[in-house]
């Protein structure tokens, strides 16, 4: 997915709260009981106050992590994605705030390409919850969101350096 096609779907995506981060607008998307997704919206687009009790409770928990780079996220997630991506998506649940890891290495652990964990890092529909900005070149930053260049490298930088506080 493009850089402008995923801020494309982030804006088609139905948010039930919408909270002002210091890097993007935070969309957050909640189906049923489940946090389905966390968009990042450029900045300026406008925030919303929660829609429901699970919407307030992930802002609450963002909120945290936006004060505190060491929180954890106890939110109830539903991962849609192929079986491969759910397991990249679980290998990236246990890298501890603060640390990266290689592509190489995380497709060293699982079995698989770099390139194919990148696309599964691009496709992570819950990030910060699921930290793939946690997820570096072997020489330099790597890409983000599907993008190696511009705001998506912009957030991934200003994440890293927020949880090496």
């Amino acid at each position: 997915m493009s850089k402008s096609a995923h801020w494309r779907a982030a804006k088609e995506r139905i948010h039930q709260a919408r909270l002002a981060a210091p890097f993007a607008v935070l969309g957050v998307a909640i189906e049923e009981d489940w946090l389905v997704g966390i968009d990042y919206l450029p900045r300026g687009t406008p925030s919303l106050a929660p829609r429901s009790l699970l919407a307030r409770e992930a802002c609450r928990q963002l909120r945290a992590y936006l004060q505190d780079p060491g929180f954890r996220f106890e939110l109830p997630v539903h991962l849609s994605g192929t079986p491969f991506q759910r397991r990249v998506w679980e290998a990236l649940r246990t890298i501890p705030s603060g640390e990266t890891v290689s592509y190489a290495e995380l497709a060293r652990a699982l079995c698989t390409s770099p390139r194919a964990v990148g696309r599964a890092c691009g496709a992570n529909p819950v990030p910060l919850v699921v930290p793939c900005h946690r997820v570096v070149a072997t020489h330099g930053l790597g890409g983000f969101m599907h993008a190696r260049e511009g705001v998506p490298l912009a957030i991934k930088r200003w994440l890293l350096i927020h949880e090496r506080r």
